[in-house]
């Protein structure tokens, strides 16, 4: 007969275990909390010197609470800037750049996972090839192309440039390299034609790639400050980022009042889109091996 006898650990230890336990739980809660700070510091700020007046945004030592709340900075900023132009501007353009990106990077991507056809290796090496390009270095000739087809100063000028990106092209076909190539020979022994099961079977299948890449792709446009800047000479096609910089920044002061309480405003759409898509965009950073 063998000897079945349970070796029990002694109290003591237990308790120096469950210890450890709780001071390394309360050490990871320390830093998470303080990695929330550095992130959301910032915008925190911003938020509540938006309603200070810009005496007390210039104060040394800064405050954080506002001692004299006033709703006079976002009342400057409409007063001062057309804003429905520039916000209608900024929606146009971010909206049809993101559209465009949805529709031709999700059928550049299903053609690069899953169509065969000669050269496709090396076109992939090539969208890889231009993302390691700085899209500076772009610059000067995209305003040549731009200026000798007439869409300087025009919106067509601010999308059509950014309407398929390299980037775009990569996250779709790594997701759709996911797809089971049996479901696309099952609707092709069906006679349904390309673009039918891209349009039927691909695309409602990638729904969380298509969040992700929708949501960078408006945070990326709406932001954008250095391509409007250059393309938009005219007041009438003005984005916000550029309309705020050119009436806040001035040669020689910069009115912070005007300047936070724009932020503001400029931040909040781009707020509400990954609020109500953060869950696809979550799912679809980790199923695109994208870390």
């Amino acid at each position: 007969m063998t000897d079945t006898t349970t070796r029990t650990v002694p109290r003591p230890a237990v308790a120096r275990l469950r210890s450890r336990d709780r001071i390394a739980k309360a050490v990871l809660y320390v830093l998470l909390f303080g990695g929330l700070l550095v992130v959301v510091g910032p915008f925190l700020w911003m938020l509540l010197s938006s309603f200070k007046p810009e005496g007390e945004i210039r104060a040394d030592p800064p405050t954080w609470w506002p001692n004299d709340p006033t709703f006079a900075n976002y009342g400057n900023l409409f007063d001062r800037l057309d804003f429905p132009t520039y916000f209608t501007n900024s929606a146009v353009v971010a909206v049809l750049t993101t559209v465009g990106n949805l529709l031709f990077c999700s059928a550049a991507g299903y053609a690069l996972a899953k169509l065969p056809f000669a050269g496709k290796k090396a076109l992939f090496g090539i969208v890889l090839g231009t993302l390691m390009v700085p899209s500076i270095v772009t610059m000067v000739p995209l305003f040549v192309l731009t200026s000798n087809l007439g869409l300087v100063n025009t919106l067509a000028g601010l999308i059509l440039p950014y309407l398929a990106q390299a980037f775009g092209v990569f996250l779709m076909r790594q997701f759709i390299l996911s797809i089971p190539d049996d479901l696309l020979e099952a609707a092709r022994m069906d006679a349904a034609s390309e673009l039918r099961i891209f349009w039927q079977i691909v695309l409602p299948l990638c729904r969380p790639a298509l969040a992700t890449l929708g949501i960078l792709t408006f945070l990326a446009s709406w932001n954008n400050f250095l391509w409007p800047l250059v393309a938009a000479t005219g007041e009438e096609t003005y984005t916000l980022p550029v309309a705020l910089a050119l009436y806040a920044i001035g040669q020689n002061r910069t009115e912070y009042d005007i300047l936070l309480a724009g932020a503001v405003v400029v931040v909040l759409p781009v707020l509400i889109v990954f609020i109500l898509l953060q869950r696809h965009f979550v799912r679809g950073i980790a199923t695109t091996g994208l870390k």
